[in-house]
């Protein structure tokens, strides 16, 4: 195997927790890194697994799982796990990974994963859906869907990811998180492509030529996988192309380095909203930084 047979890579360092007094890494630790693996492959599917497993009427169990090794990773590398779906039987899927330091191939997996009834675990068919979407991901089609609109007709998948992020994650009282200004916004919400909504966020205009950025909530289990990025581009071209030439945002302090990579810089002092830190960032339009 080369790295060119993955499109998807997941990223990690040796630590000294999971070396031997020769400072290589214990063999059964390699089976917990293609499993870190395949957590953060569905994420980069934007599929949140419970949920998703939910709504497919299902569940996945690992069948078998083999390991062949070439060469030991040490301490303090940084490795590359490389994951593919390499074929999908009636009720089976087969996984291939392997990890890579650098371009050297260390070690080979195969995982062969069941979908099954969760009460009774007994095999089921792989749900089309499924098939389409890791077919798709391989293929390297987009795995999320924004859509933009009015508080009508996205108002209810937007209120449902932000109940689970303010309300119910971060325990914003409910009568905070409502307002009348939903209802003059752009919304904007991203459907993977099971239909669910994973993320959402809203524009107003303050003022001419002035664009406010508010309620960005991504769903927890994807954050950092790229669909938050997604919804602020689409807001922000929205912006651009009604005229607006700066962008404004009151960001949680927790997620300033995730707008400040998007080309968004810190105004005037922290302060606190809703009991949490925030900090006011802006940004000119048409925005460089894709």
């Amino acid at each position: 195997m080369k790295r060119d047979d993955f499109r998807f890579f997941h990223r990690l360092r040796v630590r000294w927790a999971e070396v031997d007094m020769q400072r290589i890494v214990f063999n059964a630790h390699y089976l917990m890194y293609f499993d870190t693996a395949v957590a953060d492959y569905w994420r980069a599917l934007a599929l949140p697994y419970e949920q998703a497993m939910h709504q497919l009427g299902g569940d996945l169990y690992v069948k078998k799982a083999t390991v062949e090794f070439n060469a030991s990773a040490r301490m303090d590398d940084q490795l590359d796990v490389g994951l593919r779906c390499g074929r999908i039987g009636n009720s089976s899927m087969l996984f291939e990974g392997a990890i890579f330091r650098g371009e050297q191939l260390l070690i080979t997996c195969e995982l062969v994963y069941v979908f099954a009834d969760p009460a009774t675990q007994t095999s089921l068919p792989v749900p089309p859906k499924l098939r389409e979407i890791l077919g798709g991901f391989e293929a390297g089609e987009p795995v999320v869907q924004v859509r933009t609109g009015s508080w009508p007709a996205l108002g209810a998948d937007a209120r449902a990811v932000r109940t689970r992020v303010f309300v119910e994650e971060q325990r914003i009282p409910a009568e905070m998180e409502w307002d009348e200004a939903d209802q003059a916004a752009l919304h904007a919400v991203a459907y993977n492509r099971l239909g669910q909504a994973v993320a959402t966020g809203r524009l107003l205009q303050p003022e001419p030529g002035v664009a406010r950025i508010g309620r960005m909530a991504v769903l927890q289990v994807l954050r950092g996988s790229g669909v938050g990025q997604q919804v602020l581009h689409a807001l922000l071209d929205a912006a651009a192309q009604r005229g607006d030439r700066r962008a404004v945002l009151h960001a949680q302090r927790t997620a300033q380095g995730f707008y400040g990579r998007l080309g968004f810089h810190p105004e005037g002092e922290p302060f606190d909203e809703a009991g949490i830190p925030h900090i006011g960032m802006a940004a000119a339009l048409p925005l460089a930084v894709r």
